[in-house]
Formats: structure tokens, sequence, C-alpha cells
């Protein structure tokens, strides 16, 4: 089964000092693709900014005044590393262009005069490329998602795993001092113990009530984390 790809999804930059270049460019390839043209290196960089996620292609002219078209797609691949670079030179830059390739700036390069079907063709490679590259990196990111979520829960799940087995020996010893405290009071009766003999009555009291109501409290929580 052949697969299709949508060419008009992402943009296409082409930069070029020639005007005329530039003109033709577009109306030779406006209607099959989304095409955006620079004049110099300095507004495509502006460009790349301002498009940066939706950049497919970038393609340069390698003689441009100021800034060439090597160092102008090295700079676009910090901002937009995953666009497809192409260089566009005369066959007396050959040499840079082979080793741009080698370095892996750039995906491909073309020499001028370029023919406009030839050119269509590597226009929809590349970006073929591209739409592959994207489409990978946003499966491998769901992926990475829902492992991080599987961790997450067998995390929660585990503690909730030794919650309920502390739980199970907390309220146990919580039974221990629970009937403990529920005997006292008789015990102290049956051993004639009045209150007025006790050295400090108060803090007795208060410390009996306080215990109580941490076993309480102790006990609530217990619950809800079972719960």
């Amino acid at each position: 089964m052949q697969t299709t790809y949508d060419y008009q999804k992402y943009l296409i930059l082409y930069v070029d000092d020639e005007e005329l270049s530039l003109k033709y460019f577009a109306r030779a390839f406006g209607d099959h693709f989304r095409i955006l043209t620079a004049p110099n290196a300095t507004r495509a960089l502006d460009l790349i900014q301002a498009h940066a996620h939706e950049l497919g292609l970038l393609m340069t002219d390698q003689r441009m005044p100021g800034i060439p078209g090597t160092e102008l797609l090295e700079k676009a691949r910090q901002i937009a590393p995953r666009a497809v670079r192409i260089l566009v030179t005369a066959y007396a830059d050959i040499d840079s262009a082979i080793q741009a390739v080698n370095t892996g700036a750039i995906y491909k390069y073309i020499t001028k005069p370029w023919e406009p079907r030839d050119l269509e063709t590597t226009l929809k490679r590349a970006l073929e490329f591209y739409i592959v590259q994207h489409e990978r990196d946003q499966l491998l990111r769901e992926k990475l998602s829902v492992l991080h979520d599987l961790v997450i829960r067998d995390r929660i799940i585990s503690l909730g795993v030794a919650a309920s087995g502390l739980g199970h020996y907390v309220r146990n010893a919580l039974v221990a001092v629970q009937t403990f405290l529920d005997l006292a009071p008789r015990r102290l009766e049956e051993e004639n113990l009045a209150t007025d003999q006790m050295r400090n009555p108060r803090f007795w009291h208060d410390f009996y009530q306080h215990t109580r109501a941490q076993v309480e409290r102790i006990t609530q929580m217990l619950q809800s984390l079972r719960d």
C-alpha cells in the first residue's frame, strides 16, 4: 500500500539573493507546496524563528552577500534542528557542499541551474523524510508518556501495598494501646487508687485524654488510606 503525504502541511523556505530566482521558485512550486522566500540570511533567520514549528525544509543558495549558505544552514539547525536542509551551489562550490553533507549539516546539495521536475521530486523526498522523522518523534514521545504513566501507576500501587502492610502492623499495635486505655480507669478503681492519691492527677488526666485522641486520629488516617 502506497503512503500518501500532505506536502502542504509544512513550510518550505527558499533563500537566494537573486530576486528573479525567488520569484521563479515561488511560481514553479507554489501550487504544490507552501512556499516562503527570503533575499538574505538575516531575513531567513527571522522567518525560521517565526515558523520553527512548521518549517519542514530550508533550501538556500551558497553564495550570498554576508552570511553564506552553509553558515545559514548551521544557524538554522540551532533553531529548527529537525528541518531538512538543502544547499544550492554552483560547480565551483562543490567541495564546500560535499563537506557540509559529510558533517551532517545538510540533507543534500543540488547544483545550479536546477531543472523544475527534478527539483520537485527532490522537494517531495525531502518533505517525506521530514514527515517520517516528525511522526517517529511524535510516536516516541507518546510511548514515553505512556511508559511514564505506567511507572507512576506502578509506584502508586507499590506504595499502596506497602501502606496496607504497614497499616496492618500499626492497627495491631493500636489495638494493644486502645485496650490498655480502655482498661486503665477500671484497673485504677480495682486498685482503690483515688485521684487525690496521685502525685500529679491533672497530668495523668491530660495525658490519658491526649493519648486517646491520638489513637483515634491514627485509626482514622489508616481507614482513609485503606479506602
